[in-house]
């Protein structure tokens, strides 16, 4: 029995390891955990998630960060979601009982949700896009990774779950200095950030504030991670959900 986790970026691999690894690799934590770092996006995540089966997975976990669509999340909530909604309007459904055990295993202090999870295969950086797709679908958050995760794992006929802490609220503009600096893996280069705020300096704020906003979501995964011998202790069975 082996639980494959799989991260975007190397801020959220942060929150369950000190140690580094290279995009597309995969790294043992212990006898029956692997992660990989697949980058941010859907062709990331389904490249990553072949990977873990191929060095033995038999249950599947997406683990990292969610916009928020609904207003009632805010930054440093969870999500353990009971279905995905795929951009092809698929619902792709979580192992309810395994998501339960992880439910369990929180602190009262962490607020969670259990709605659905969007697809989307670019950041939805503006309020009003995020209002429009939560009027539209009613999903409460969206990442770029678990469908693609679950979609691999349904195409196995394995388990999978989905915890992912929010970052920006459904209130927040994301300031456009992420989208000009970020690479096609999801990471940052710090020299086209630094040069976008040159550029404009207005930013910076946003900027600021997401910084903090995401500061408050690894706090609650690495809360959670505490707790990873237990979460991947169990081997679950399609045929327990």
């Amino acid at each position: 029995m082996i639980t494959g986790i799989l991260v975007a970026l190397p801020e959220e691999l942060h929150t369950l390891t000190k140690s580094k690894i290279k995009q597309g690799d995969c790294l043992a934590v212990s006898e029956n955990t692997l992660i990989t770092l697949s980058g941010a996006g859907p062709k990331n995540a389904t490249h990553a998630a072949q990977n873990l089966l191929s060095h033995g997975a038999t249950q599947l976990i997406s683990w990292g960060c969610a916009g928020a669509l609904s207003p009632h999340l805010k930054a440093g909530h969870l999500l353990i979601p009971n279905c995905i909604l795929a951009k092809d309007n698929t619902l792709l459904t979580t192992h309810q009982p395994w998501s339960q055990q992880v439910i369990e295993l929180l602190d009262r202090s962490i607020k969670y949700d259990t709605s659905c999870l969007l697809e989307s295969d670019t950041i939805i950086s503006l309020a009003e896009d995020k209002a429009r797709q939560y009027e539209l679908t009613q999903a409460t958050a969206v990442d770029m990774e678990t469908a693609a995760l679950a979609r691999i794992a349904n195409q196995a006929q394995i388990p999978f779950i989905a915890i992912r802490s929010i970052v920006d609220s459904a209130q927040l503009d994301l300031p456009e200095a992420i989208n000009y600096a970020m690479n096609d893996a999801g990471g940052i280069s710090i020299s086209k950030l630094m040069l976008y705020l040159v550029r404009h300096p207005g930013n910076l704020p946003r900027l600021i504030n997401t910084a903090l906003c995401f500061n408050k979501a690894s706090k609650t995964l690495k809360h959670l991670a505490l707790q990873l011998p237990q979460i991947t202790q169990t081997q679950w069975s399609l045929a327990c959900q």
